[in-house]
């Protein structure tokens, strides 16, 4: 498993834990002290990162058209953080 914590500037904390297999995310989890709401968004949000290519154009889409659905709400963090976060576990992570 890959992990980081990753402080977003003037923000709140992201922590990521992921299980990267064939330059594709075959498990994440994204917690920290942010704001997502509904509060059940993080777990679709998870599912819809799964499988998906680790390359960064492709995740900021991905997490961007999440985010932009109209009852989707994330405060603290942007979808450049999260996607920032996903590389730091990809390329620190134990």
């Amino acid at each position: 498993m890959k992990k980081s914590v990753y402080k977003v500037p003037g923000g709140k904390l992201l922590k990521i834990v992921l299980e990267p297999q064939d330059n594709r995310i075959k498990s994440i989890r994204i917690m920290g002290d942010f704001f997502l709401h509904p509060e059940e968004s993080i777990i679709e949000l998870e599912n819809g990162l799964r499988g998906a290519e680790l390359s960064e154009d492709n995740l900021i889409e991905l997490v961007e058209n999440f985010l932009s659905k109209p009852d989707v709400i994330l405060l603290g963090a942007t979808s450049n953080d999260i996607v920032k976060a996903i590389f730091l576990a990809i390329n620190d992570g134990s």
